[in-house]
């Protein structure tokens, strides 16, 4: 058992048990969604259908104020909060153990719906049945977490916080809303392997793993592109998969080590459908959210209207840099005075000298357009000039969103790219060309668009939250060594009551 246990909450638990009272009981009561009750109240003044019916409530106790004959102890739910109003001439079996609830506990009530005299909506209950007993003290007056790390080590109790649950209320309405949105498209929703033979579909380090009965060491999935590419070959036309990836680089308020990717691709386009598609289905996000295409992310409002403003990224580049992207000599002179570090790749040093210069004034919602082809290694070149790709990045705010191509369906120039990338020997690009992908390609792949976004990003900006690990249920934290450790993060949470 953890340190978090409140020796006065396991006399508690004894003595109910004692009392012929199961303070774990096999079986639930469902009640009716907090929300919708209040919905129908009204107000004092002005009473609502449902004051005077009965109704059942079930959820966590937030506090507990007994006044004797009669004990105030709001309820929460998922979706809301309802005080409760326990008297003793309704409660009698009740009344004896009532001291051996504490703020924590579940509970089910039933009653009659009203107000107090001071026009507070409240269940007055006239039956009340303990859930499940916490034997854990919670958090000061039930506000929630206050300390970060402990906040998301123990996002349980971090969920308590009605702001919290929330976000991650809109974040499943997110991707309810995305599949519904690309399904009305005739997109197809399907799931590709997570394990790969090898690196590819995109350029991070991997997380590495072995299978011990092929005795094959495994990538674990980087980004799904090339098998939802395969399926497009096979005459799917449309798919998209909401996919977990795994890079194995540093976090940040934008980074995790596992994050979700919506990977789309579809026949017969290219990258300025995909900006369509991005922008109509960023703005429709928008107003089921917030009622209207305007956002507040970053303490600054956006207005996510379609369209989205184009910008050029050589033409980005040049305004921040006072010199062309391919004027190798001016560029790692730049790069010198920015002090950004030279591996000897001088297109990934242009890029990263983009970054260091440029991204910060890309406030959009906007498409940066058209980069080097040098940086693309699975886009089509532009026919209006072959040094680009047909690209584009969705940046709001100076944060990368997304990605997209004009896929490039030529097998002989795909294999001389990923020729290329395996002869830099980066850690982060593929150590071997994707055979089987060449392949594919050779028995045709018709004109596709592909588009990626970030799934975890687009929902810190569509609610309005400044890190990553705010919208991830669980973020990946730094394991703590021994009991002292444990002790410690013990102490943060219990400190708050």
């Amino acid at each position: 058992m953890t340190d978090l246990l409140a020796s006065d909450r396991l006399a508690k638990l004894q003595a109910l048990r004692e009392a012929g009272i199961d303070p774990f009981p096999p079986r639930g009561i469902q009640g009716t969604p907090i929300q919708d009750l209040r919905a129908q109240m009204g107000s004092a003044e002005e009473p609502g259908p449902l004051v005077g019916e009965r109704a059942t409530i079930s959820g966590r106790i937030a506090s507990w104020r007994d006044f004797g004959k009669l004990i105030f102890c709001p309820i929460g739910d998922r979706t809301g909060r309802l005080q409760v109003g326990l008297k003793k001439n309704e409660l009698a079996d009740f009344w004896p153990v009532r001291k051996k609830m504490d703020v924590g506990d579940l509970a089910s009530v039933s009653g009659v719906l009203g107000f107090t005299q001071k026009g507070e909506p409240t269940l007055w209950a006239d039956e009340f049945h303990l859930l499940s007993k916490a034997l854990a003290q919670p958090p000061e007056k039930f506000h929630g977490l206050t300390d970060k790390e402990a906040r998301y080590r123990r996002r349980y109790v971090d969920l308590w916080d009605q702001e919290v649950m929330e976000t991650f209320v809109k974040r499943s309405q997110i991707m309810t809303s995305i599949r519904t949105f690309l399904a009305k498209r005739g997109y197809l929703e399907v799931e590709t392997p997570t394990l790969h033979p090898i690196m590819g579909g995109a350029t991070a380090r991997p997380f590495v793993t072995h299978h011990n009965s092929l005795d094959a060491d495994l990538f674990l999935r980087v980004a799904p592109e090339l098998y939802l590419k395969r399926l497009i070959v096979g005459g799917m036309e449309r798919v998209f998969e909401i996919a977990r990836n795994f890079r194995n680089e540093g976090v940040s308020l934008r980074h995790n080590p596992e994050f979700t990717m919506l990977e789309l691709y579809q026949s017969q386009a290219d990258y300025r459908d995909m900006m369509e598609i991005t922008e109509s289905m960023i703005s429709e996000l928008a107003i089921e959210l917030h009622g209207s295409t305007e956002i507040e992310w970053h303490g600054k409002k956006f207005d996510m209207k379609a369209p989205f403003e184009r910008v050029s990224y050589i033409e980005a580049f040049e305004k921040a840099n006072g010199c062309a992207f391919d004027d190798e000599a001016a560029v790692r002179a730049r790069a010198k005075e920015l002090e950004v570090k030279d591996l000897g790749n001088y297109w990934k040093l242009m890029n990263d000298v983009f970054e260091a210069t440029a991204e910060k004034d890309l406030i959009g919602p906007l498409f940066l357009c058209d980069y080097p082809v040098q940086i693309c290694p699975l886009a089509k070149r532009s026919t209006e000039d072959p040094r680009l790709a047909e690209r584009f990045e969705i940046f709001i705010d100076g944060v990368e969103i997304g990605n997209a191509f004009t896929e490039l369906n030529d097998p002989i120039d795909q294999q001389e790219r990923f020729e290329g990338q395996v002869a830099d020997k980066d850690p982060e690009s593929p150590a071997e060309v994707d055979v089987d992908y060449i392949q594919a390609l050779e028995y045709g792949m018709p004109p596709a668009g592909g588009l990626g976004i970030g799934i975890d990003r687009l929902v810190m900006v569509l609610t309005g939250q400044d890190s990553i690990r705010d919208v991830l249920l669980f973020p990946a934290m730094r394991r703590q060594q021994g009991q002292e450790s444990e002790a410690a993060t013990a102490t943060k949470i219990t400190s708050e009551a």
